[in-house]
């Protein structure tokens, strides 16, 4: 999962309309698994500045993305079958949850949807 983070950060260099939608950007967002994995994803000027593991308590976050592996591979997927499109979708079939500053999410949704998925296609 790391790998595929770390290959979104550097899609994300190469995308110049999305770090300029992303540019005020300055937010650390959690992605947990439901096993219990954890990262947080800082973003600094709509740039993923840094990629931290989890678990951990001490970390802030604005808001968080909790699903199952499956769910994301799926998410990933070049063309996804309907309610895996998108992260909405996810939570409307069960598949997730949005936690925190949901509003935070929404006022920057286009950006954080784009670059969630950004890892579609690269995947098999």
């Amino acid at each position: 999962m790391q790998d595929i983070l770390e290959g979104m950060a550097a899609a994300l260099e190469r995308r110049p309309h999305l770090l300029r939608l992303g540019r005020l950007v300055q937010d650390t967002v959690l992605i947990r698994l439901d096993d219990g994995r954890e990262w947080f994803l800082h973003y600094r000027d709509g740039r993923i500045a840094h990629i931290e593991e989890g678990p951990s308590r001490k970390t802030p976050w604005r808001f968080g993305i909790v699903t199952d592996r499956e769910a994301l591979d799926a998410f990933w997927q070049q063309t996804p079958k309907p309610g895996f499109h998108d992260i909405f979708g996810l939570a409307k079939i069960g598949r997730a949850r949005i936690e925190g500053d949901v509003l935070a999410l929404v006022k920057t949704l286009r950006f954080h949807k784009e670059v969630l998925a950004l890892p579609r296609g690269v995947r098999s």
